[in-house]
């Protein structure tokens, strides 16, 4: 299966690879060693800040939204090979306005905010002004099936009245972190997919309380981070209720779509780069009298990881091309796929890579504990492993029995 770039996106990857190339790889030390010495990790970074005027002054702004006015006009196939790029930094989006969870919170302003929403909150997310997080998760409940989530939100009058824990809410650490967009219990008695709605919660409303930032494997991903939030008795009002009581899980479902592929994008820019890394690396170590680059098991562990990366590649290509041609529902299963086997290829890429470099492969001199991180946070995010692997099976028996 080929794809074949209109000369407009040809043009955006050339522009894109170079931005990287210029600005962004060489100084990803740098923005390491400001997170170690500054006083305030979760602020502005220097860098992300020096370099997001540029990249809208060179038209890598909001690359991933599919409207003219707001973004590139890009669809899912025409932006993966960008988030492939991106994905090579792993703070590299916010360059770009591409980041998650703003991108997703962006397309559920976009696709189902009132005009109020969207003149309060798109407009200055669009612009990169402020952060927004999305809170789904909660400690006390398997959130992978939504319609576990126990927050309430109850109406009073003419406001909401929400209670309740979430945590792992990426990006709320963040000093510019505005919005969040809450998914809680609007109906408990309810259909269990109606059950549930999504509101606005400003970050500094009385009764949102930060706990902790939450840990990754031992890394706060400053200066993003993840939060543990306690909502209550906070108080919002009624227009803040996204859609409509009851349209939470539905709202969920068309945000997901588009994140997981871009998830699946992101980690394969991350596989290419350990792959590149592990040739560099074995091509100018020397070991028992010989490079690694001459030894069968490393040159067998380069093979693999090439081909895995082609394979998944091209797979999500699939998926995105599918999402553009039938819709995010027609292209579930594919949609599916890409979520399991991406992860697991990028953490068996950067294992092999890590194996290579040795003891500089577990050390802050590369990225790879950072991107083996990610890659199996990925492997939880937007639902883990399992559930995609029941659902998709439970498909294929229903189809191939019939």
């Amino acid at each position: 299966m080929e794809f074949e770039y209109s000369d407009k996106v040809k043009d955006l990857i050339v522009r894109l690879e170079a931005f990287m190339e210029e600005h962004v790889l060489p100084r990803e030390q740098e923005f390491l060693d400001h997170l170690e010495t500054t006083d305030n990790r979760w602020g502005s970074h220097p860098i992300i800040e020096e370099l997001k005027p540029l990249a809208k002054k060179a038209g890598l702004w909001n690359l991933f939204l599919p409207d003219l006015v707001h973004g590139a006009g890009l669809n899912n196939l025409e932006y993966a090979p960008l988030a492939e790029m991106m994905g090579r930094c792993m703070w590299s989006s916010e360059i770009f306005n591409c980041s998650a969870p703003d991108t997703g919170n962006m397309e559920v302003f976009a696709q189902y905010g009132s005009q109020e929403q969207k003149d309060k909150w798109l407009t200055p997310l669009l612009n990169g002004e402020i952060r927004s997080a999305f809170a789904m998760t909660e400690p006390e409940v398997a959130s992978s099936d939504a319609t576990n989530i126990e927050t309430s939100i109850v109406r009073d009058g003419d406001e909401y009245v929400v209670n309740g824990r979430k945590w792992y809410i990426s990006g709320a650490m963040n000093e510019h972190c505005k919005i969040m967009i809450v998914m809680g219990k609007t109906d408990p008695e309810a259909h269990r997919h109606m059950q549930q709605s999504q509101i606005l919660i400003p970050m500094d409303t009385k009764g949102v309380t930060v706990l902790r930032p939450m840990t990754v494997m031992g890394w706060d991903d400053a200066p993003e981070g993840h939060a543990e939030i306690q909502f209550k008795d906070v108080r919002v009002p009624v227009d803040n209720i996204i859609l409509g009581e009851g349209r939470g899980f539905e709202i969920a479902q068309g945000r997901l779509g588009p994140g997981r592929i871009h998830h699946c994008m992101r980690l394969i820019g991350i596989a290419q780069r350990s792959l590149e890394l592990m040739c560099q690396r074995a091509d100018s170590r020397v070991a028992f009298g010989r490079k690694l680059s001459d030894q069968g098991s490393v040159r067998e562990d380069i093979a693999k990881s090439a081909c895995e990366i082609d394979q998944a590649r091209l797979l999500t290509l699939k998926a995105a091309d599918a999402m553009d041609r039938h819709g995010n529902k027609a292209a579930q299963e594919l949609i599916s796929q890409i979520k399991i086997i991406a992860p697991q290829m990028t953490i068996n890429v950067v294992e092999r890579a890590m194996q290579v470099h040795g003891a500089m492969g577990l050390s802050q001199d590369t990225f790879l504990p950072r991107a083996y991180s990610y890659a199996r946070t990925i492997r939880l995010a937007d639902g883990p492993d399992q559930v995609h692997m029941s659902q998709l099976g439970k498909r294929l028996v229903k189809r191939y029995s019939a």
